[in-house]
């Protein structure tokens, strides 16, 4: 007998980290068709107006460069103290001790 609607033979899905076999497959093929044009396809861009093979170029590093989020300079700087300061609850007390005396003496040189 089928299951009921809403129901699946797998309650807790697929395990995280196992990729999706349809789509794993359809990357195959496809890596497998630029493999086999590569030259064709740069022969492609070069004869493009330049304008064209910007914008066609463009179009290709978003499949090659992962997406950056805009961030702003108070949240990169905030980022950066959370860092430094789990790095200091976890660091040993002896090397926090030797950073803050050369960040002293540091700061002594600077106001001489």
């Amino acid at each position: 007998m089928g299951q009921k609607k809403g129901q699946t033979g797998n309650p807790k899905g697929r395990p995280k980290g196992v990729p999706n076999k349809v789509t794993g497959t359809v990357k195959e093929w496809i890596q497998q068709v630029i493999d086999g044009n590569r030259k064709r396809f740069e022969k492609d861009l070069l004869a493009l107006e330049p304008a064209e093979r910007v914008k066609a170029i463009s179009g290709l590093i978003c499949y090659v460069l992962p997406k950056q989020q805009s961030v702003s300079i108070q949240e990169q700087i905030n980022a950066e103290y959370d860092a430094l300061e789990r790095l200091i609850e976890n660091a040993p007390d002896e090397a926090i001790d030797k950073i803050t005396e050369k960040i002293l003496k540091m700061k002594e040189a600077k106001n001489g």
